[in-house]
């Protein structure tokens, strides 16, 4: 449709975009998620049990980038990957969820409107979490886009569906032959 092969691009302008500025110029980003990396961090390995913690060699845990620089620039990389498929049209839905993931903690970490206290930038702190939101709609219904065709949910049911009405019609078919057979 030609729908899709317009909104995909449209929509992923502002990932790839975004994403290549930030690659860029990643300062601004580094100190605006700095804050909420450092707690996200200390409260994601604190979670981890220690069992499978004792399973992972340290000098791979060692490896896993926990400060906000290198994070910044992987969800950039994320950002302009997923952002230059999704336009394409290339694994469109696999591309979107891609973005899910990496617009939800950009905007939890970027936009902490109500944490600022001046008014003129809480107002345009609370316009670009917005704006994130609108996006992130915008992704979800990409990722769930089937292009016309039933989804698995559906086909599951129908499957479903179809082997009851089977199991019906044999037992009917059973019952009939049964007392066709059968005396009275």
């Amino acid at each position: 449709m030609i729908l899709r092969r317009i909104a995909r691009p449209m929509l992923a302008a502002v990932f790839v975009s975004g994403g290549i500025d930030t690659l860029r110029n990643p300062k601004p980003r580094v100190d605006a998620a700095g804050p909420t990396v450092g707690k996200a961090a200390d409260q994601a390995l604190d979670k981890i049990p220690d069992q499978l913690l004792e399973k992972i060699p340290d000098k791979v845990v060692e490896k896993v980038p926990t400060d906000a620089e290198s994070l910044v620039k992987i969800n950039a990389a994320a950002q302009i990957g997923a952002g230059i498929a999704l336009a394409l049209g290339k694994l469109p839905r696999l591309s979107a969820l891609v973005l899910v993931g990496s617009i939800v903690p950009t905007t939890l970490a970027g936009h902490r409107f109500w944490e600022t206290e001046d008014p003129g930038e809480r107002a345009q702190q609370q316009i670009h979490f917005l704006k994130n939101v609108g996006l992130l709609g915008g992704l979800l219904l990409a990722s769930a886009d089937t292009h016309g065709k039933p989804s698995a949910a559906w086909l599951a049911k129908n499957a479903a569906r179809t082997a009851a009405n089977a199991v019906q019609d044999t037992a009917k078919s059973a019952r009939d032959a049964a007392s066709s057979v059968l005396p009275g």
